[in-house]
């Protein structure tokens, strides 16, 4: 009889050990599967970048989404200096259109049309007329998809005689494209429109 309640204790002893041995096992597994989660999830959040070549940098993905809001402002804001920053050079001109036409669609396109047929680049060109755009402000608004944007900005069109400051606001809608070299950071304007652009003042130039 006491054989058999040897044999019992060992037996139980036996699966008592397993039994530790197998939780102990699962709780390692779990804790490995954590932390390699962990681990893809960091290495996820990271970005290698040769810097011609030579060095490597490592550039963190986190704040990604917080720089999309200052992207899309300086998507717009570089569209808008690129459309109606102009000088009396048609090549100039030229390269600058089609450059703000990457980052628009068809929309913008019209517009260009649209001066084109008013014969304004010609004026520019033919009268040397220099104009440039500044940028009062951008807004972007993320609640919904596409983003509604507005631009708010000066333009100074200087003639021969005079300087003229008017006034530019537009609006329009931005929708996610993929990253290019010629549309770096990856939105694409639509529905754009020039809703207010009247003179502020004219002012004569000193003569010499």
């Amino acid at each position: 009889m006491k054989k058999v309640f040897d044999i019992q204790q060992k037996f139980r002893f036996t699966v008592y050990v397993l039994l530790i041995v197998s939780i102990s096992l699962t709780a390692l597994s779990a804790w490995v599967f954590f932390r390699s989660g962990q681990m893809v999830d960091k290495s996820r959040q990271k970005i290698y970048v040769l810097d011609n070549g030579k060095s490597l940098l490592l550039a963190l993905r986190e704040d990604i989404s917080e720089n999309r809001n200052a992207e899309a402002k300086d998507h717009v804001k570089r569209f808008h200096e690129l459309f109606f920053t102009l000088e009396p050079d048609k090549a100039y001109i030229e390269n600058n259109v089609r450059e703000a036409l990457f980052l628009a669609n068809q929309s913008a396109t019209d517009q260009y049309r649209s001066f084109k047929e008013n014969n304004l680049y010609n004026q520019v060109i033919a009268s040397d007329i220099s104009m440039t755009l500044v940028t009062d402000s951008v807004k972007v608004d993320f609640s919904a998809y596409p983003y509604e944007f507005s631009f708010y900005g000066r333009q100074k069109i200087v003639r021969k005689s005079n300087i003229t400051i008017r006034n530019l606001e537009t609006s329009g809608r931005l929708r996610n494209i993929s990253r290019t070299d010629n549309n770096p950071h990856g939105f694409l304007i639509e529905n754009w429109r020039i809703t207010d652009n009247t003179d502020l003042e004219t002012v004569k130039r000193k003569s010499f």
